[in-house]
């Protein structure tokens, strides 16, 4: 029975810990957040984590690499808002594309667009749910985030419409007057979670 957390022998037993679960927890506490798990050599496959947490740590060799949780979000912010400032140009393209007809490039780069802006979402949804922060309490321009990514949804529901409809027309003005503020929202949003994780000590 041997537990390794970030290459250094975990006291189990003086810490009076039994199962995988009770060592995650006591992981948690200590605000380190697993970010690679090694069972007896094995990675364990997505989906089995809730039977690994009962497994018993007699006779198992345990081997964890950790990461603290707000270095983790504030890389990952770091990088969604690199991101994020690569989808103004894209959707500025798109409808210079739409004007000139070249519909082909035009649904290439409105692709990679929208991609910018869900990853953004996702990960800065993800981020707050991570720190357990509440995203209704998290203010973006005077309003929560939770309603800033309601808007959002009706604005991808407008684009959907719009190239559901092959209006093209539309959706052109749809990017450049509907989402004309995503960018920057997105932007501070991400800035507004970032505020709230602070700087490393």
């Amino acid at each position: 029975m041997a537990v390794v957390v970030d290459r250094q022998p975990l006291a189990i037993k003086e810490l009076g810990l039994n199962t995988i679960g009770q060592v995650l927890a006591h992981l948690q506490k200590t605000n380190r957040l697993p970010v690679q798990m090694l069972i007896d050599g094995q990675e364990p496959r997505p989906g089995e984590l809730s039977d690994i947490r009962r497994t018993a740590l007699d006779g198992h060799t345990l081997y964890i690499e950790t990461a603290n949780p707000r270095e983790l979000a504030r890389q990952v912010l770091d990088e969604t808002m690199a991101q994020i400032e690569q989808s103004g140009p894209l959707k500025e393209q798109v409808a210079e594309l739409l004007q000139k007809n070249q519909l082909g490039r035009a649904m290439e780069k409105l692709g990679a667009c929208l991609r910018c802006w869900q990853n953004a979402q996702e990960s800065i949804a993800k981020t707050a749910e991570l720190l357990r922060l509440d995203a209704a309490s998290i203010v973006v321009e005077g309003r929560g985030l939770q309603q800033m990514m309601d808007e959002f949804a009706g604005k991808l529901r407008s684009i959907k419409s719009a190239l559901e409809q092959r209006d093209y027309v539309l959706l052109s003005d749809v990017l450049l007057y509907e989402t004309a503020d995503t960018q920057r929202q997105w932007l501070a949003a991400a800035a507004a979670v970032r505020e709230l994780i602070g700087e490393p000590t």
